[in-house]
């Protein structure tokens, strides 16, 4: 497969992760505020599942195209935007860990145990750090863009 596949696999995957924290940021989340929260925190908690599964699958893609474009160059000779794209990926993949098996798990357990205002703020918790990572990817976009 040629490098406009590869690159095509790698935009796809970012589109994907950072396209999902746009749409539940700046969409979801002013579209759920009046819920009430019985109604809003099972919704948000579905909807972040389903996503968090799909920001996965889209690391993965992002991961294998970025080894196949990286190919054999040495990382002395690598564009400044690649060591910058692979710095801002672990710094991501840190916050979407961390977002994941941490306040998204509480979120989970407050709500199978009836705690809407400790869900709620997991929830805020998870509100922030998204709120970051989309920050941190259209940087990292920013900068691939201008430095490869």
């Amino acid at each position: 497969m040629n490098r406009e596949f590869w690159l095509f696999v790698h935009l796809l995957g970012v589109v994907i992760w950072v396209g999902g924290m746009f749409f539940a940021h700046m969409v979801l989340r002013p579209s759920v505020r009046d819920l009430t929260p019985a109604e809003r925190l099972p919704l948000m908690r579905e909807v972040i599942g389903r996503f968090l599964h799909w920001a996965l699958m889209a690391m993965a893609l992002i991961v294998a195209s970025g080894v196949f474009l990286w190919g054999s160059t040495p990382m002395a000779r690598a564009p400044a935007g690649w060591h910058l794209m692979l710095g801002g990926f672990g710094l991501m993949l840190a916050v979407y860990l961390y977002l994941r098996f941490v306040p998204y798990s509480r979120l989970e357990a407050a709500l199978d145990s009836g705690d809407l205002p400790g869900a709620g703020a997991h929830l805020a918790m998870i509100r922030l750090l998204m709120g970051m990572n989309l920050v941190f990817g259209l940087g990292v976009m920013g900068a691939a863009l201008l430095l490869a």
